[in-house]
């Protein structure tokens, strides 16, 4: 294991934070804040103890799958680390455990907080925390990718490992190029949103903070009242329609600009996510219908909702807590389901859930015709078995760490449906769930240290697709490293 190129790149990954932390800095000299100073510090200390770190020498720059799964780890844990120290240092979330919550919810793009009173934040503050929806949004070694050169070789492996779905390609035979073109499309949806709010009458810093959210379908606000606080039916169309459009793969996107909507049409994945969202809309409307005024506002608050959940971003515009039980029995689906493979959303993703039933499919052939000879086809190609099993394991682990999660939970005692739901939008980087205190109108501060990190870990292994985060604390890992080191000596 190539442990000091692995040092060498998580300090220079860790130096982009603290680059990143110049603009919430920016921000607060702009509106004359003295939050300014604080991100000021923090980033010049980052970027000089990383900079040190960083230029160890190295005989082999190579790495692999092993390492990489590694590095994705560590950083996001660093980032998060590191992240969270301005909350806590200008006191607005003095518990240091809270801080780290709320930023691992917000570079997760999980959207779930402990805050009471989100407007309390200076406008710098605020900045930070919405910004690190954007930056998870796409990845963090994505995003580094994108601007740095890490490395001659072996890119690609930290491209796979955070990139979230069953597998995943290159659009382009660079690895850098690929993570350009992906962030080259996200900011470019991301600033068309920008106008689209501004055109509602939303000033750009919040234009700016909402889209960012949006983007990263994350959900944090900057108004204690989500998208509820506007009053606007403009801007909730808007966000659904961004929203659902940040759900889909990025890959489609650049078949678009390859005039190559044959691809798009073709996608599998595609129709069924957008046939899930139809009927979770339609049905649903038709559920609350009697609970608002006139149909449009009964169809206006399911389509945010709906799309709210399905991409995880976890906005909210009404309290969907108070909705009959067929419509909250199928958010929970939605929570669980989730938004396309190569999105920025969360959950298990609608290409597994495909896989899964095909396979359940061919179980239930090979039983009628057992000489028969069964494939598993996923958009007109043979799916291989790694990609197979790999979805069957996924998923297996994905239950396994709920079930886990979910006892850990209940030490706290609340009622069963925060404790189910809690574990549920935390894993699946949702953010808010169901229950007198996870609901959309509440929040994670009643939960003791222990549970939020629990939880916090949750949306780590969510995000990074469980693997990643098993690898780190994996003991043979350590074990084999220490083997390593001592044959050395």
């Amino acid at each position: 294991m190539n442990k000091k190129f692995m040092l060498k790149i998580i300090s220079k990954i860790v130096m982009i934070e603290g680059f990143l932390m110049l603009l919430p800095a920016l921000v607060g000299f702009y509106y004359n804040e003295s939050d300014a100073y604080t991100f000021l510090v923090i980033s010049f200390t980052v970027i000089a103890i990383t900079f040190l770190i960083s230029k160890i020498k190295l005989n082999d720059s190579k790495f692999y799958t092993k390492e990489s799964l590694i590095i994705i780890s560590v950083i996001w844990i660093i980032w998060s680390l590191i992240g969270a120290l301005p909350f806590t240092l200008k006191g607005y979330i003095p518990n240091y455990v809270d801080a780290i919550f709320e930023t691992v919810s917000g570079f997760t793009t999980t959207g779930s907080t402990i805050l009471t009173n989100i407007e309390g934040l200076s406008k710098s503050m605020a900045f930070w925390r919405i910004f690190t929806h954007w930056i998870g949004g796409m990845g963090v070694l994505v995003f580094v990718l994108a601007v740095i050169p890490l490395t001659d070789g072996g890119s690609i492996y930290l491209l796979r490992a955070e990139v979230p779905g069953p597998s995943v390609g290159k659009l382009v035979p660079k690895a850098k190029k690929t993570a350009m073109i992906l962030y080259g499309m996200y900011l470019a949806l991301t600033l068309i949103e920008v106008v689209f709010l501004m055109f509602g009458k939303m000033n750009f810093y919040e234009a700016l903070l909402h889209s960012f959210s949006t983007a990263g379908t994350g959900g944090f606000s900057t108004r204690n009242a989500s998208i509820a606080a506007f009053n606007s039916p403009y801007i909730e169309y808007v966000i659904s329609i961004f929203m659902f459009l940040f759900g889909i793969n990025f890959n489609l996107y650049f078949y678009l600009l390859l005039f190559n909507f044959k691809s798009i049409f073709k996608n599998e994945e595609l129709r069924y996510y957008f046939w899930a969202v139809v009927f979770a809309l339609v049905t649903i409307t038709i559920n609350i219908k009697d609970s608002f005024s006139t149909l449009e506002e009964a169809f206006r608050a399911a389509l945010f909702q709906v799309t709210s959940v399905v991409t995880t971003t976890g906005f909210v515009t009404v309290d969907y807590n108070s909705w009959p039980t067929y419509s909250k029995i199928i958010i929970i689906l939605l929570i669980i389901m989730g938004a396309c493979a190569g999105s920025t959303g969360g959950g298990l993703k609608v290409s597994r859930i495909l896989i899964l039933f095909k396979e359940i499919k061919l179980k239930i052939r090979q039983l009628i015709h057992p000489r028969a000879v069964n494939i598993v086809n996923a958009e007109g190609k043979k799916l291989n078995m790694d990609v197979r099993s790999g979805t069957m394991i996924y998923i297996i682990l994905y239950c396994l760490i709920c079930v886990i999660s979910i006892v850990l939970v209940s030490f706290d005692n609340f009622d069963f449906e925060t404790t189910v739901t809690a574990v549920l939008t935390t894993l699946g980087n949702v953010g808010p769930g169901l229950g007198q205190f996870v609901g959309p109108v509440g929040n994670f501060s009643e939960f003791s240290n222990f549970v939020k990190i629990v939880l916090s870990f949750d949306m780590l292994i969510g995000r990074l697709e469980i693997l990643p985060v098993i690898f780190l604390f994996s003991p043979s890992i350590w074990k084999n490293m220490s083997k390593v080191k001592n044959n050395k000596k």
